[in-house]
């Protein structure tokens, strides 16, 4: 059973996959089974109420590790929200808002190319692009205050 932050919860589904991590023993797979329907108020370490739901995940093929998992074990879980097999998406650190639109710079003919993004599902890492940017398109990571549109630039590859 992992407490989740009611804002959280509301995005799991029953049947999602999740993982836990960080207890102490290799990752273990698992499968959300139950999102409980009622919240509960708990002060964190800083003394601010958060509403929580109690999520309730099965272990797969739960081996030797599992059994050294104990009741209530600091872990990690991670839950899948979100999964799609074929989207384009873009790093995080190429987004930056112009005109109040997320935006990239592309790279086009040597030049970088502002260019407004509409964006779907993100995490720490990516974005989804859902419009105004092709397949195969370059953007540049981390773009300081020297760029601009139009701006000559030189592309390298990233390291492998």
């Amino acid at each position: 059973i992992v407490d989740l932050l009611s804002a959280d919860a509301v995005k799991v589904r029953d049947g999602g996959t999740a993982s836990i991590e960080a207890w102490g023993g290799s990752p273990l797979a698992a499968t959300v089974t139950r999102i409980e329907p009622a919240g509960f108020t708990k002060i964190s370490a800083l003394g601010i109420e958060e509403q929580r739901v109690r999520t309730i995940l099965k272990l797969k093929g739960a081996g030797p590790d599992a059994a050294r998992l104990g009741h209530e074990f600091r872990v990690m879980a991670k839950i899948s929200i979100y999964d799609s097999a074929d989207t384009l998406r873009v790093p995080i650190s190429a987004l930056f808002r112009s005109q109040g639109e997320w935006s990239v710079f592309a790279i086009e003919r040597g030049r970088a190319r502002l260019t407004a993004i509409e964006i779907g599902q993100r995490n720490s890492e990516f974005a989804e692009v859902l419009k105004g940017l092709n397949p195969g398109a370059r953007v540049i990571l981390h773009p300081s205050d020297r760029v601009a549109n139009a701006t000559r630039v030189t592309s390298t590859k990233p390291a492998r």
